[in-house]
């Protein structure tokens, strides 16, 4: 599993970062967490390919965070793509995409289907479910959770050869194979340790301090939230529904995620290093997004 951060601007980009826009890469398919302005350009900029996007996950319809979308699929056309290409977002995501797929004059060229979510709606797709919150912002706002399927437990080579294993047979049974050992067959299942969580990816999109992004972030593997102010004008940012990057790393700990990466910031910040700090001094595992950063999701 790989994130590639392809825009991590607030409001509107700037010479340094595009409007919002994350790539997941679950090895199967390549999903899309927002599209804002300028998402096809950075893409080529990117490790990641436009036309491997098979879905879109749309958390809200402010301009920052879906305006690439009809250029997007204007260039998936003309790069002869004839695979289908599903989008998600709030409960206004049908007339919204519609809306925004009527500009300009073009020839759709391949099937598009869109799906409303409300907050605490889930789908099962292949091999991952993704589940959704609300989110505190002026307009009707989603929060995804990407989580994989549970994993098979860890081979245990202590008690592997306490049972008599040795030699090849440890790599037949860690591929899943029984073995013989005297007058007993081992199955991989004997020396297995329990089923293990999936990783899982939580993004918030535009959001005030939220509750429910929370409990939806329980644990997660790894945590992508807005940050588009420092602590020292955090009450203004949660009037306009935004974080701080003191209440983004609040969050992380109270979740108790494994990793967090702030993105969404306001132009005013033309470093990073110090909202970084601010958020590291709450919770330690708090990273800054850059344009075009990728991180390896890993199993815990």
């Amino acid at each position: 599993m790989r994130v590639t951060f392809l825009g991590t601007a607030g409001s509107w980009p700037t010479k340094d970062r595009s409007a919002s826009a994350i790539a997941l890469d679950t090895e199967r398919e390549l999903i899309l967490l927002d599209c804002g302005e300028g998402t096809q350009r950075q893409f080529f900029q990117s490790s990641a390919s436009f036309m491997r996007v098979r879905r879109v996950f749309l958390t809200h319809f402010h301009g920052d965070h879906f305006l690439g979308l009809p250029g997007l699929i204007q260039s998936m056309g003309l790069n002869n793509r004839s695979e289908p290409l599903d989008i998600y977002g709030p409960p206004d995501a049908e007339e919204m995409v519609g809306r925004a797929l009527q500009m300009g004059y073009y020839t759709q060229r391949f099937p598009i289907t869109v799906h409303p979510l409300h907050p605490g709606d889930s789908v099962e797709l292949d091999g991952y479910t993704v589940r959704t919150a609300r989110a505190e912002h002026p307009v009707p706002t989603i929060a995804y959770r990407v989580e994989e399927g549970p994993k098979r437990g860890r081979f245990d080579g202590d008690l592997a050869r306490s049972l008599g294993i040795e030699g090849r047979d440890f790599a037949r049974l860690e591929a899943g194979e029984p073995v013989r050992v005297r007058d007993r067959v081992v199955h991989p299942g004997d020396v297995m340790g329990p089923p293990r969580p999936g990783r899982s990816i939580v993004y918030s999109g535009d959001t005030a301090p939220s509750d429910d992004i929370r409990r939806l972030a329980s644990r997660a593997t790894l945590l992508i939230h807005e940050a588009t102010a420092a602590r020292a004008i955090e009450e203004e940012a949660n009037a306009w529904g935004h974080s701080s990057t003191r209440q983004a790393a609040e969050l992380a700990r109270s979740a108790e995620v494994g990793t967090l990466y702030l993105t969404h910031f306001s132009s005013r910040y033309k470093e990073l290093e110090p909202l970084e700090e601010e958020a590291r001094i709450v919770f330690p595992g708090s990273h800054a997004a850059r344009d075009l950063l990728d991180h390896s999701v890993l199993q815990t």
